[in-house]
């Protein structure tokens, strides 16, 4: 059994402007706060001797190399990103149809209501009700129209559900 595993592909290219900015925010963090900080900490734990059974240097040195993996990610993932801004084209768009960045709210079976936001595959967080473009949820509801059912695999199986509003603002309540 060999250790190759086959590239992943990469998601959707699509981020909201939110989202470009909570990403460039972990990238400054990371390269401006962490990395030297932990820089500091291997370097007094070198100056100690023996590296061999220094667990804070091994330790340290795992974790400057995590560091260095992420910020590659976030750089590479950064610079080919296409931030789309709603509120720069406003009337580019059809308010009755599901695109990238619209809040949607489905109607369940049984009458259950949840608002989903469609966001890019690097943004979406289940806990703000963000769903990706990438999801089977996701691929469902793009292009679709107010009213319109749609038909997506669920936890318990397939199911269909109804779109009942769209917004392309903030947080609808």
């Amino acid at each position: 059994m060999s250790r190759y595993r086959p590239p992943t592909t990469p998601g959707s290219k699509y981020i909201t402007p939110e989202g470009a900015q909570r990403l460039r925010a972990e990238l400054d963090q990371l390269w401006l706060e962490e990395r030297p900080r932990v820089t500091i900490a291997v370097s007094e734990a070198a100056a100690q001797g023996d590296r061999s059974e220094n667990a804070e240097y091994t330790y340290g040195k795992k974790r400057l190399h995590e560091i260095d993996r992420r910020v590659r990610f976030l750089r590479k993932r950064l610079d080919g990103m296409t931030i789309v801004d709603f509120a720069a084209n406003p009337g580019r768009r059809d308010p009755q149809r599901v695109y990238f960045g619209a809040w949607v709210q489905l109607e369940y079976p049984g009458g259950n209501l949840r608002w989903y936001r469609l966001v890019g595959p690097d943004e979406f967080d289940m806990a703000n009700d963000y769903v990706s473009m990438d999801s089977p949820l996701g691929r469902g509801l793009l292009g679709k129209r107010l009213d319109d059912e749609v038909t997506v695999a669920l936890p318990g199986g397939a199911g269909t559900v109804i779109i009942v509003a769209i917004d392309y603002g903030s947080r609808p309540l």
